[in-house]
């Protein structure tokens, strides 16, 4: 087996460590959580390619930071104005350095301007874990936080993907275009993944 995908099919609890032992090792992923931590948003996660990209990079011998457009936040907030939003999407660009350049979003107001950025419907959302749960990819479903305590991490569909280099698609929305046009990006920056294809319907 390739070194890379040493991981690839173990259990979940040791690829829960594994994940673990590489946030600890990252010399950006510690710094970010207590970044977010101390913005205190609520139910803030850091999610998808800050994460799953510098395992990659970490499990290929790569830079930590190959490959990464940008480091994406999710909070949810019930106030739904445009100004509250814009004032902690402010306070995070402050934060956090602008090489990668963070994005921030309020997950509860997804539902409003989704429809006229995508031209489908989006549901409303009661948490930020929903958000990460409907991700195109499955392998990209991946969130983590630190807390005063502990680091939570969410993975809905499991930590299989990511370790085995497979690009799986999530048809929990009609997300096709989406996982497509990623798989392709993401495949040129990491040859060693493999692209597995839409469901027919």
């Amino acid at each position: 087996m390739s070194r890379h995908l040493r991981f690839a099919g173990r259990d979940p609890a040791t690829q829960d460590r594994a994940l673990r032992d590489i946030i600890a090792q990252s010399p950006f992923l510690l710094g970010w959580l207590a970044t977010l931590r101390q913005l205190d948003l609520p139910d803030a996660w850091i999610v998808s390619g800050a994460i799953y990209n510098q395992v990659w990079n970490h499990l290929t011998g790569r830079p930590w930071l190959y490959g990464i457009k940008d480091i994406d936040l999710f909070y949810f907030d019930p106030d739904l104005s445009y100004e509250a939003e814009d004032r902690a999407i402010r306070r995070a660009t402050a934060a956090f350095p602008s090489d990668p350049p963070v994005e921030l979003r309020n997950q509860a107001r997804v539902h409003l301007w989704y429809p006229a950025r995508f031209g489908q419907t989006y549901p409303q959302l009661t948490a930020s874990a929903q958000a990460i749960d409907l991700f195109a990819l499955r392998t990209h479903c991946v969130g983590a936080r630190l807390t005063d305590t502990r680091l939570d991490i969410y993975t809905p569909y499991g930590l299989d993907d990511i370790f085995s280099f497979r690009l799986t698609p999530n048809p929990a929305l009609d997300n096709r275009a989406t996982h497509e046009a990623k798989a392709k990006r993401q495949m040129a920056l990491w040859p060693e993944l493999t692209f597995v294809p839409w469901p027919e319907s």
